[in-house]
């Protein structure tokens, strides 16, 4: 890694690992109603030394848009 460079990672995709992990517990994680569940994650990833970020993954990129069409797909049968 270099130096200028930090080392970053989406916090939504920590959220998604946490919400996905709670419910294969028999949780029932429930999103959104208690806030921003990326602000945590954001905290979470800096206390590791990670900085939030990587602009590869925001919704507007091509492969979240694709991930999201295949929910959709299954879900609701749109394409």
């Amino acid at each position: 890694m270099s130096t200028t460079e930090p080392e970053t990672f989406n916090p939504w995709t920590v959220v998604n690992l946490v919400f996905n992990h709670l419910a294969e517990h028999g949780l029932h994680p429930v999103l959104g109603e208690a806030g921003d569940p990326a602000e945590p994650a954001t905290a979470l990833l800096r206390s590791f030394g990670i900085e939030p970020g990587r602009n590869d993954e925001t919704v507007a990129s091509p492969s979240v848009q694709d991930e999201l069409a295949l929910i959709r797909e299954r879900m609701f049968g749109e394409a």
